[in-house]
């Protein structure tokens, strides 16, 4: 396992340096304009439909979705380009993001025809939103764990159980649901897992929501109660729920919302240095060089995953390194602006990194523990 291989031939390209500057007119405009305003952990927490509409009019959501489906039919380098700009910016991305993450190459990849036909132009267009349901009370990341079981009935699954940390949830359309489909055996624990694209407002759905300790919501728990699923949303295969399952972890884990969600307060913090409301800090560049070298592991990852090139392990390395730079951001905003007074020009930094350092718990623990990918790492070095 190196990144070395796929780093080396990993340039930028004129045209992605073009649609790189192409991005960063349009978010000038935006935020002149009063589109948006930038915040913190903005692809979890800032929720705003309309401006996924005016991404996806410009063929900036869909991105590595086939034309014939209603997508751009581009590789995932130039999404990539996008999502990071986007992501620098602060701009409102939770709207569409785990559709266009993960959900669109997921149905690329397991989906029927019927399912792709049925879900990935409305993806494209901003018009369908997704959750995930893989996390389970009192399982933690043991994903093998998972009790919300599927039973078959005519005509398709009744899906009894409950999800957590569901992100977004309470205002989605659409849920994709890992669930037992086949009694537990405890010498294969990950056999018998399947997939189901469930639709949110079906009966028997309540969802509950979490709220964080900054006052947002934006996690649930969604309970199931003989949830009819039809034969024709069961995702890939029946018991072939764990290796899809992974096989998408790499979408999750190693894409630049993994070491940008408190970029913006870095960004605030060289802006406030410039302006001489900051004494110059060494630890400021050493940051900055942490992540422009987390931004070429996971440049790599993305170059990896449009070659089919299996990446597990490499994104589990992205997310560990990346979340906790994350939160060194926090904790080095918290720092610099511990002193000082009501009126040094430091306002707008402050809430920033107050909102960043009650972020800060979630770094780690969304998209899977550091402590269990720190286990996927050890295995695929040959350590354990």
């Amino acid at each position: 396992m190196s990144f070395a291989p796929a780093a080396h031939h990993v340039q930028e390209s004129a045209a992605l340096r073009a649609l790189r500057a192409e991005v960063r007119a349009f978010l000038r405009e935006e935020i002149a304009s009063g589109g948006f305003v930038p915040a913190v952990d903005c692809w979890l927490n800032s929720w705003d439909e309309a401006f996924s509409r005016r991404l996806a009019a410009r063929g900036w959501l869909g991105m590595t979705i086939p034309v014939e489906y209603g997508g751009h039919g581009r590789t995932f380098l130039e999404r990539f380009v996008v999502t990071e700009e986007l992501l620098a910016a602060g701009a409102p991305l939770a709207a569409h993001w785990i559709s266009d993450r993960q959900i669109g190459p997921s149905l690329m990849k397991f989906g029927s025809e019927e399912q792709r036909r049925k879900l990935l132009p409305g993806i494209a267009t901003g018009q369908v939103f997704f959750a995930i349901g893989m996390s389970e009370p009192d399982s933690g990341s043991d994903l093998a764990s998972v009790r919300t079981k599927a039973v078959r009935t005519d005509g398709g699954w009744h899906l009894t159980g409950s999800k957590i940390w569901t992100s977004g949830a309470h205002r989605s359309h659409w849920f994709i649901v890992l669930a037992r489909s086949a009694p537990l055996d405890p010498e294969h624990r990950h056999a018998g897992l399947s997939q189901f694209i469930v639709a949110l407002d079906s009966p028997g759905i309540d969802i509950r929501p979490i709220v964080s300790m900054n006052g947002h919501h934006h996690f649930n728990q969604v309970f199931f109660d003989n949830v009819f699923v039809p034969d024709a949303m069961l995702l890939g295969r029946e018991g072939d729920g764990w290796k899809q399952v992974t096989s998408e972890l790499s979408y999750e884990r190693s894409g630049p919302e993994r070491l940008l969600s408190t970029v913006a307060v870095l960004s605030e913090m060289a802006s406030a240095t410039q302006r001489g409301d900051l004494a110059p800090d060494p630890e400021l560049g050493r940051t900055f060089a942490r992540i422009m070298a987390l931004h070429q592991m996971s440049v790599s990852v993305a170059d990896a995953l449009s070659s089919g090139r299996p990446t597990d392990q490499e994104a589990a390395i992205v997310k560990v390194l990346g979340t906790a730079t994350e939160g060194d951001v926090a904790e080095l905003a918290s720092l610099s602006v511990a002193t000082g007074q009501a009126d040094d020009g430091l306002a707008r930094l402050r809430d920033m990194t107050a909102t960043a350092l009650l972020s800060r718990p979630g770094f780690t623990l969304r998209g899977g523990t550091n402590e269990i990918l720190r286990g996927v790492i050890a295995r695929g070095l040959g350590l354990r």
